[in-house]
């Protein structure tokens, strides 16, 4: 059985709804970052599914050195801290080092741990200790069955608010693939399972300087994920993903959000209506 998870309204867990985790990768401006929270709020409501709204104040591993970044993370600390009290939603974050750990506490809901830093035992251990909901990403280069050692690490502390999130395995030569069987397999550790579609379709380094990516199968992978049951989607989103300033070829438009949730929650009600018969 797989425990429930509560992030403000929204409740991760066996039978439950699944959750959405969405918002563009990296804070670009205050504006943008409201709006696209308040869009997103809109439809999560219409739909009657929870919501986690996610962007970075730091993209620490971009491809290039020249790459944006963010605004940093007291400046986006701050921009997050408004999304919550204005639009009324939960945030997420990526954490990459210890010393960012306690300001981001004060602020985020999720603390999440990027997947090439999921082995990273003091950070895992110092994110736990806070007592917050932890987020880890299945690094690249893992099984899914590894995952119970990140878990393990969390839980040490005394920690069991934890999310696991599933974003595709290295293929090589730019490529990442997602084994279905991961998302069952991962659910076995008793944590809700995240399904990263954007970042699934993602393709690590493969513009040169940048990521590229394929955002058009961005809702197959999501569909399936939905049939192989999980708990929660993340998805990367933006208003005009041709202008992102990170990740823009394997994030979602925003108005094409709603319209591509409608089918992936129909399977979603199927497949719990049957986990919990």
């Amino acid at each position: 059985m797989v425990r429930e998870v509560r992030v403000g309204e929204a409740i991760f867990g066996t039978g439950r709804p699944l959750v959405l985790i969405a918002g563009p990768c990296v804070i670009e401006t205050l504006e943008h970052t409201l709006r696209t929270a308040e869009a997103l709020k809109g439809i999560a409501a219409r739909l009657g599914i929870g919501l986690v709204f996610k962007a970075s104040y730091d993209k620490a591993n971009r491809t290039s050195a020249s790459a944006f970044r963010g605004p940093g993370l007291a400046a986006g600390l701050e921009i997050l801290a408004r999304v919550k009290s204005e639009v009324g939603v939960p945030v997420l974050s990526d954490v990459h080092d210890i010393t960012q750990i306690t300001p981001a506490a004060e602020v985020l809901d999720v603390l999440q741990i990027p997947a090439f830093l999921c082995r990273q035992t003091d950070l895992l251990s110092a994110a736990a200790a806070t007592g917050k909901v932890i987020n880890v990403k299945k690094g690249q280069f893992l099984a899914p069955w590894d995952m119970q050692n990140a878990v393990g690490k969390l839980e040490a502390v005394g920690n069991r608010n934890i999310l696991l999130t599933e974003r595709g395995a290295s293929f090589g030569y730019n490529n990442l693939v997602v084994d279905m069987r991961a998302l069952p397999i991962m659910r076995e550790t008793g944590c809700p399972v995240i399904f990263d579609a954007t970042h699934a379709v993602q393709l690590p380094g493969g513009a040169g300087t940048a990521s590229a990516g394929q955002r058009q199968f961005v809702g197959t992978l999501s569909r399936a994920a939905a049939g192989a049951g999980i708990d929660g989607l993340f998805w990367e989103v933006h208003e005009d993903p041709d202008r992102a300033l990170c990740d823009g070829p394997n994030s979602l438009p925003l108005d094409q959000v709603e319209q591509q949730l409608r089918p992936i929650l129909a399977i979603d009600a199927i497949v719990k209506e049957r986990l919990v018969s």
